[in-house]
């Protein structure tokens, strides 16, 4: 499981953090990847003139924008889960004997 916690202070939730959490939710709800990710919310992560802070399991980002961070998360986040699905067997799916 992967997660991702989004600071909800005051300078984030100003520049955008609330619309990022909806947009993180939209990519996540009834898709593959639900209950992959734990969506958080924290406070002040003190790096507030950095952007919207952010972070993935321990890895910080900042953000200029809800946008730049969907993006991120699109990247980062989906980007391993997808890799990950490849790499499982389909359900259901037997695999042929060579």
């Amino acid at each position: 499981m992967i997660t991702v916690t989004v600071c909800v202070g005051s300078s984030c939730h100003i520049k955008g953090a609330r619309e990022m959490i909806e947009r993180f939710t939209e990519f996540l709800a009834g898709g593959e990847f639900e209950g992959l990710v734990e969506l958080k919310g924290s406070f002040c992560m003190e790096r507030c003139g950095e952007g919207i802070n952010w972070m993935i399991d321990d890895e910080i980002v900042s953000s200029p924008t809800a946008e730049a961070g969907a993006e991120v998360f699109k990247s980062k986040v989906l980007g391993v889960l997808n890799k990950a699905a490849k790499k499982r067997p389909v359900k259901g799916r037997k695999r042929r004997q060579s």
